[in-house]
């Protein structure tokens, strides 16, 4: 895996596009259901204990994350918004926000979605998806937590949302859990296609 995500550092959080970085380089974005454990993996593969904050509370963050790998490399940290505790009217203006992210930011070359293993392809997790798919943008869903079940159980997870996603060319889904460092390197190889370190 390529040693520049482990250099990633903070660039700046910001609660709407407006104070987004320029629209240049390459943006990776990680989104997930609030408590799918999102900011994990992000500290997973940047081999970081706190570079993505890990809230006690699912729905607390509520800005987009920039983490810089270099000059013209980011990682964005999308706010967790599925989940219940969040405002209706902040959940609306989210939704927005990121329909407008994802039509017009030309710098977005893939997208992460993160889902738990135990409850993948939620209603948000579909949102998400469909996003991606509409703008023809390449996706890698990360099964977490799959240390939680045992491996009969993931494996049928897993072809589940092999299944759903078959229509869609630019989609792979794989296992991924933190705590047993299961599927950093496909979740790598993934991310290195993303920002152009490999053909």
């Amino acid at each position: 895996m390529n040693n520049n995500y482990h250099q990633a550092k903070f660039l700046l959080s910001c609660p709407s596009l407006k104070g987004t970085p320029p629209d240049q380089g390459y943006e990776v974005i990680f989104a997930g259901r609030s408590n799918a454990g999102k900011s994990s993996a992000i500290n997973t593969i940047t081999l970081q204990k706190k570079l993505a904050k890990v809230s006690r509370t699912p729905g607390r963050t509520q800005h987009l994350v920039f983490f810089e790998l270099d000059a013209d490399r980011r990682l964005v940290d999308l706010p967790g918004y599925g989940y219940a505790k969040v405002p209706e009217h902040i959940k609306k203006q989210w939704q927005i926000d990121m329909g407008e992210y994802f039509a017009k930011r030309q710098c977005l070359v893939g997208a992460v979605l993160v889902m738990d293993v135990r409850r993948p392809l939620t209603s948000f997790d579909q949102m998400m998806l469909d996003w991606c798919v509409n703008v023809n943008l390449p996706t890698q869903i990360i099964l977490t937590k799959s240390d939680k079940i045992k491996k009969g159980a993931a494996s049928n997870a897993l072809l589940k949302v092999k299944r759903a996603i078959e229509p869609y060319p630019y989609v792979n889904a794989q296992l991924f859990s933190s705590l047993k460092k299961q599927g950093i390197d496909n979740l790598g190889a993934r991310l290195d296609t993303f920002f152009a370190y490999v053909d």
